[in-house]
């Protein structure tokens, strides 16, 4: 069964940058979709960010421009830059995944995939 740990997380201030990784063990990533969504204290889960099996990329509004999601098969690890942080960027990140057939362009970040990770806790404060 596919697992996926997720570090990167930490404390930065606002305007500060932090890379987020997710790393699947045991499995080549070339048949997943990967996303990201996230879940701040108090709040809603929200879906930030997906990227389809082919590299075709979304980003929710409140995180495009400032967030970069990135796939090296190779190592069945994904990236998420996060620049330009703000305090309402903090919460848990967590990545999932869903298979895909290979060099599908298909992704969606709103919906939950079959797999996730624990998190990551990302705090943006001074």
């Amino acid at each position: 069964q596919l697992q996926l740990v997720e570090s990167g997380g930490g404390l930065v201030q606002p305007g500060g940058s932090l890379r987020l990784s997710c790393a699947a063990s045991g499995y080549t990533l070339d048949y997943y979709v990967i996303g990201w969504f996230r879940q701040g204290p108090g709040k809603e889960r929200e879906g930030v960010s997906c990227i389809s099996s082919s590299g075709t990329t979304k980003y929710a509004d409140s995180v495009k421009g400032r967030f970069t999601i990135s796939r090296d098969n190779a190592k069945s690890t994904v990236y998420l830059q996060m620049n330009s942080l703000k305090p309402e960027d903090s919460a848990v990140y967590h990545c999932m995944a869903d298979e895909s057939p290979y060099g599908s362009s298909w992704c969606d970040y709103d919906n939950a995939m079959d797999y996730w990770g624990k998190g990551t806790l990302v705090t943006v404060s001074s």
